[in-house]
């Protein structure tokens, strides 16, 4: 067999697109406190922008509220203001060195809208696998063109691709299920 087609690298690069997709959907907001909620916020800090998780403790003191426990007392107010001026439509308190988080109820247009964001996250790590099989499949069809395989191996090889593929499309399907069940709960 040659070096240039590896299935297990396949595999893992597949495992990469369903990772991303993973950490989208954690992004999202269900209406449930989640600490990976406010992942992507970057606060403006020493004169650079840092994730949040740099500056600050994120912990769930309630279902529906964040507590950001703030270490440097001086970065309390930039936290502040990067979690209000993110897109996530938050409204946040502050207390000392923690700053609060309410989570409001969503209705259910914010619901739909969540849920047509979670289908477009789906359908760009459907595409990201798809992309991985080609690249596979490719290289499969150029090591049988050059005689490196025969037809029976390429053939068998392709299958075992397309397989994998099914397996990780499947896993993206369960996953984007299980989030629009809980983004759809009231």
């Amino acid at each position: 067999m040659s070096n240039e087609y590896d299935l297990a690298d396949l595999k893992r690069r597949m495992e990469g697109a369903i990772n991303a997709f993973a950490g989208d959907l954690a992004g999202l907001r269900t209406g449930r406190a989640s600490a990976s909620l406010l992942d992507p916020i970057m606060i403006d800090a020493y004169g650079s922008q840092m994730p949040i998780t740099q500056v600050a403790n994120v912990t769930i003191p309630e279902p529906r509220m964040l507590a950001v426990n703030v270490w440097d007392k001086g970065m309390v107010s930039a936290v502040e203001k990067a979690i209000r001026d993110s897109t996530l439509g938050l409204n946040p308190m502050t207390d000392g060195t923690t700053v609060r988080v309410p989570l409001p109820e969503l209705n259910e247009e914010r619901r739909r809208d969540l849920v047509k964001v979670a289908n477009q996250y789906a359908e760009n790590a459907r595409i990201a696998v798809r992309h991985v099989r080609r690249d596979g499949m490719d290289t499969l069809k150029k090591l049988e063109k050059d005689g490196d395989f025969g037809k029976d191996e390429a053939r068998a090889e392709s299958e075992a691709v397309q397989k994998q593929t099914d397996g990780f499309i499947e896993r993206i399907d369960k996953l984007l299920a299980e989030k629009e069940q809980e983004i759809l709960q009231v």
